[in-house]
């Protein structure tokens, strides 16, 4: 009976060192994994809200009216700053305060850089510790901005090839039956601001924009109907002051629908910002232009557009007034409008015009669905042709950031 008793001792004594130290090894590495973590959270944002919530995260950036802050639990928010009690952020920040923009690099130590505290409507920017904060009222702020985008912002110098931004849609429409149809659409849009910081006076602006539509309907014993649109322009905006800047431009335009073969325009103007938020702009231009018209027309037994008609090409000295307006709407949707008047002054009946139109609704990260139309009218174009041209399209678009 001993020796089974001893033997018993023996199994049952490791048994319970082993158990021990599993209960160390454990309590070790859950000490472990929540000692980084307190620290991690030490190094977040908070911010509280007038109802006495509070999130936990990072702040992003901030406009004169809105604060967005980013939590890893509900995301992105954005919100008043008359909904914001307190705000906390050990990173650092510049606070560029209303109706003040930088021309200089030199000028940057003008605006407050450092952490952030925000009590009572009032924005605290502490350079290094022990320094005494620079106050600046919500209500006289115009943007925060990280250190890293602020000093990219006024050191980074890019090529022609970086800082694009734009949108590529794309739409097509097979049928196979006893009609066949092939229609196709697109369209791509490019900017590149200099600089790129919104906060910053814009120096120059490059704009390219190109759309097509082309198709195809055929159906037994009818002739085929076709369409063949295109559009391509270019244009080089240079700033003289933040609101007002001189451009040159050039556009190129072929219009089967129109028996238009081919219109080059080029031309300069200057052009005007009339208004310029965190949500809109406005823009009205003015140029003077030379444009030369290349026409098609039908001949007996033909389709309209397939023979040239060298007698009605023309060289026009005219003029192009156009506004351009861009809307951010709620949910992130987009409104682009322009409207463009183009008379020609040593022809008076060869005016024209254009509009266009489009509303973009994301629906899945950086892809959206694009609804537009497009209006284009001539006053001269061949014999058998219609004046007016108008399309409707819809796609699917992706933007580029």
């Amino acid at each position: 009976m001993v020796h089974k008793r001893n033997a018993f001792t023996l199994l049952l004594v490791p048994a319970s060192t082993v158990l021990a130290w599993g209960l160390c090894l454990f309590s070790g590495i859950n000490l472990y994994a929540q000692g980084p973590k307190s620290g991690a959270d030490e190094n977040k944002d908070v911010i509280i809200f007038t109802n006495g919530e509070k999130l936990i995260g990072r702040l992003e950036r901030s406009t004169g009216t809105n604060v967005v802050f980013k939590s890893d639990i509900v995301g992105e928010v954005t919100v008043k700053w008359n909904k914001v009690r307190a705000l906390q952020s050990s990173n650092k920040f510049a606070v560029i305060p209303k109706n003040v923009r930088l021309n200089k690099k030199e000028e940057a130590s003008q605006f407050p850089l450092g952490t952030l505290s925000v009590a009572d409507q009032q924005i605290h920017v502490t350079p290094a510790p022990g320094v005494k904060p620079q106050t600046v009222a919500v209500d006289n702020s115009a943007y925060i901005i990280s250190q890293p985008m602020f000093e990219n912002d006024i050191l980074n110098n890019p090529n022609f090839f970086h800082n694009w931004t734009g949108a590529v849609t794309a739409a097509a429409t097979l049928v196979e039956a006893t009609q066949k149809n092939r229609a196709f659409s697109g369209a791509v849009t490019l900017l590149r601001a200099v600089p790129s910081g919104t906060w910053l006076n814009p120096r120059n602006r490059t704009l390219l924009n190109f759309s097509g539509s082309y198709g195809k309907l055929k159906q037994p014993d009818t002739p085929m109907v076709k369409t063949d649109i295109y559009h391509l322009d270019a244009e080089r905006d240079q700033y003289f002051s933040p609101r007002f800047y001189a451009f040159g431009a050039a556009a190129f335009d072929h219009n089967f629908s129109q028996g238009l073969d081919l219109q080059q325009t080029y031309g300069g103007g200057i052009g005007w910002t009339l208004i310029k938020d965190d949500d809109q702009q406005f823009d009205l231009k003015a140029s003077v232009n030379y444009v030369s018209q290349q026409f098609q027309q039908a001949s007996e037994g033909q389709n309209p557009g397939e023979v040239s008609n060298p007698d009605q090409d023309q060289n026009l000295l005219g003029s192009t007034f156009s506004e351009t307006y861009n809307r951010k709407l709620p949910r992130k949707i987009l409104f682009n409008e322009q409207i463009s008047l183009m008379p020609a002054w040593n022809n008076l009946n060869a005016y024209a015009a254009s509009g266009t139109a489009s509303l973009s609704l994301p629906v899945y990260k950086k892809f959206s669905v694009t609804v537009g139309t497009v209006d284009t009218y001539l006053n001269n174009p061949p014999s058998g042709f219609r004046k007016n041209s108008f399309q409707f399209t819809s796609g699917i678009t992706y933007t580029m950031e």
